[in-house]
């Protein structure tokens, strides 16, 4: 018989997990104790919060417990480096039937644990209680490394708008699951189980003098919007630049086979969610670092338009 966390119990589940977690030069105190100690050589902490709730952000039998734990621990680290900081630490709430598997639960730490690894962070600590819903909840703190933090209200009139990361693949590969046919492309897939974002270049473009950024984790064209917002100002998008790579193609004619009644390429591209990919605003003429590729330009206005039209596309919203 398989042991499940209620088994095994509070604390065995606490050490059981903590004990996968590797600490970093950051980490002064790791778990164990009442709360972590965490350095802070820049005296200022990037703090944010995020939460996956199964039914709602992740299926069990759509993605394993690793890819939820990289999931998970991804849309959080995307933020602080949207923020133009480097990730530091992770803390981890996780709520949990008592019927799960215990190997469950190690899984998912072994997923936070490889994808914290890919940004530079650890996970420090957390909290574990019985729920009738499968709940992680993860707070990420990140490090400004003596620069300011970029924010969303920065955005100036003629700058550059540009973007790094994967664009669209997630939802393709949502759609692709939704459809019985995840087989078709598989890197679309991999796309929503396991998002990839592009961690160095938010310090990169913060070095670089962005004047604002934001992850995208909405829609590029929500998210993008929330910087015009933001800063009184419009965005106006290039359709020519924003060219979709070959796997978003080869999913949505995959969809149309099946009768999905798939979105555009670039519908996906300017309207998927849980992208996390990484938008930004610099001065015209900035020197981009290699990864960042511009896509439009800051103009007097409001909202985002693409090739002049404002494009009726619904982003992410958790209440609809």
């Amino acid at each position: 018989m398989s042991s499940t966390i209620g088994t095994l119990g509070e604390f065995g589940l606490i050490a059981r997990i903590t004990a996968r977690f590797p600490a970093t030069d950051d980490v002064l105190l790791g778990p164990g104790d009442d709360a972590a100690v965490v350095a802070a050589p820049d005296g200022r902490v990037v703090a944010t919060t995020d939460l996956l709730v199964e039914g709602r952000h992740f299926r069990r039998d759509w993605s394993s417990a690793r890819d939820v734990g990289h999931k998970a621990a991804a849309q959080n680290l995307a933020d602080v480096a949207a923020m133009g900081a480097r990730p530091t630490a992770l803390l981890v709430g996780f709520a949990a039937p008592a019927d799960l598997p215990t190997v469950w639960a190690e899984e998912l730490s072994e997923g936070l644990r490889a994808e914290c690894a890919a940004a530079g962070a650890a996970v420090v600590g957390g909290d574990v209680v019985s729920s009738d819903t499968l709940t992680i909840a993860v707070t990420a703190l990140g490090d400004l490394r003596g620069v300011p933090p970029v924010r969303r209200d920065g955005a100036a009139v003629g700058d550059l708008v540009a973007v790094t990361g994967d664009l669209g693949l997630s939802a393709a590969g949502l759609d692709l699951l939704r459809a019985g046919i995840a087989e078709e492309q598989p890197a679309c897939v991999a796309a929503h189980r396991r998002p990839a974002p592009p961690y160095a270049a938010g310090p990169a473009a913060a070095e670089s003098g962005a004047t604002a950024m934001i992850d995208v984790s909405d829609g590029l064209v929500q998210d993008l919007g929330h910087i015009a917002a933001a800063s009184g100002v419009a965005v106006a998008l290039r359709q020519a630049a924003l060219r979709p790579p070959a796997a978003l193609v080869e999913a949505v004619e995959a969809l149309a086979r099946a009768g999905a009644a798939p979105r555009s390429p670039l519908d996906y591209m300017l309207a998927g969610g849980e992208d996390h990919a990484l938008a930004a605003t610099f001065p015209a003429g900035t020197a981009l670092p290699p990864e960042w590729t511009v896509v439009g330009t800051v103009a007097e206005g409001r909202g985002v338009t693409v090739d002049g039209a404002a494009p009726e596309l619904p982003g992410w919203d958790h209440f609809r």
